[in-house]
């Protein structure tokens, strides 16, 4: 029965061997303190805290940019799992996604054509565009900018970190070839012992100039690393005006659908006022005259202003020289004051609640208005 066995080249297992143990002698003798070994020249030795301080970086900067991108770590895990056997992403919803489904569907049964119903699902639709920009924004993000610094560490980064532990072990070659030359006693082994260190001596130098050189292309990378980092703030300005463009054409929508009138408090109870007006009527009682002192404050409101607390007063004595616009400038330098004292109120006209019920086109019974 013929073995056929691997051709072992058993002369260059045992010389092998004899340089590894040589290696770990000189690298403990290094430890200790006992010998002496080559150093790196300083523009290396910067080339190589350079390159280091990129590695820690970029490692940080892509963990950290997936981390906002991808915020659970779970589903990073299985991302990267899925990368690693070349299988196809999972699609999962996002939290805005399964927000914006929930709307909708709550929107559907509380009623289409109910007002809060109708505002769920317009919710939920938007909700959904920021889902899928929020999915094209993690897209693009991992095309133009951590895919390129990933792919940067697994190749050119691993390349140099190779050639480096190369060179560190040309370095222990050459400095062990040195160790055996001062200790050589015979003239015999001390020629064998200079021959070796000639030959450690010119691979030493060729892996020194080769890692140099990659060391160099570190500044290449970075020039594109900063291409890279532009475009992923470009993805991001889209990212955001479009998320924004989403929102203004949902707060759109809602003005829209809300009540043509705002509500009008008199006597807790809400009753409609005029379009585009906020009124805010008080009414207070003077015990000796038995009269009703009114203060009523109005405010036009605009489809775009959000600041309703910020109405103003104006005193009913002065109905006539009242002007609504003179009246916001004068609110705004007296600090939103929403009420006029008490002391203004002691000589009301009888008739200036209905005065300025119709200056507002205000129509409802003045009768419902009481004294607190």
């Amino acid at each position: 029965m013929n073995i056929n066995l691997p051709n072992f080249n058993v002369k260059n297992l045992v010389k092998e061997a004899g340089s590894t143990l040589s290696r770990v002698v000189q690298l403990t003798e290094e430890k200790l303190g006992t010998t002496e070994r080559t150093e790196y020249d300083n523009e290396f030795q910067n080339l190589a805290e350079r390159a280091d301080i990129t590695k820690t970086w970029t490692e940080k900067l892509v963990r950290d940019t997936e981390t906002v991108l991808i915020p659970n770590p779970q589903n990073r895990i299985e991302d990267f799992i899925f990368e690693k056997i070349e299988k196809t992403k999972p699609q999962r919803l996002s939290n805005l996604e399964h927000l914006a489904l929930d709307m909708i569907e709550a929107g559907g049964d509380f009623g289409q054509d109910l007002p809060y119903g109708q505002a769920l699902i317009k919710v939920g639709q938007a909700e959904q565009k920021l889902g899928q920009c929020e999915r094209d924004f993690i897209a693009s993000s991992g095309i133009c900018f951590t895919q390129p610094l990933r792919k940067f560490l697994d190749g050119e980064m691993k390349t140099i970190t190779r050639e480096r532990g190369i060179l560190e072990t040309k370095r222990l070659d050459l400095d062990a070839c040195k160790n055996r030359v001062k200790k050589a006693r015979s003239m015999l082994g001390q020629q064998t012992a200079e021959r070796d260190l000639r030959v450690a001596q010119a691979e030493f130098d060729r892996q020194s100039e080769i890692t140099k050189v990659l060391l160099d292309g570190i500044s290449t990378s970075q020039a594109s690393h900063l291409r890279h980092l532009h475009a992923f703030v470009e993805t991001q300005v889209r990212y955001y005006k479009h998320c924004m463009d989403a929102m203004n054409n949902l707060q759109r929508d809602l003005a829209k659908m809300r009540p043509a009138k705002p509500r009008l408090r008199i006597n807790s109870e809400d009753v409609d006022g005029p379009p585009n007006t906020l009124i805010h009527l008080t009414t207070y009682s003077t015990a000796a005259t038995n009269n009703c002192d009114t203060n009523v404050n109005v405010v036009n409101v605009s489809d775009d202003n959000e600041d309703l607390p910020n109405f103003h007063s104006i005193d009913i004595n002065n109905v006539e020289s009242v002007d609504i616009h003179d009246s916001q400038s004068q609110n705004q330098n007296q600090n939103n004051t929403n009420y006029t004292s008490n002391n203004q109120l002691n000589n009301t006209n009888p008739f200036a609640t209905t005065q300025i019920l119709e200056q507002y086109d205000i129509e409802f019974d003045t009768s419902a208005i009481t004294s607190v």
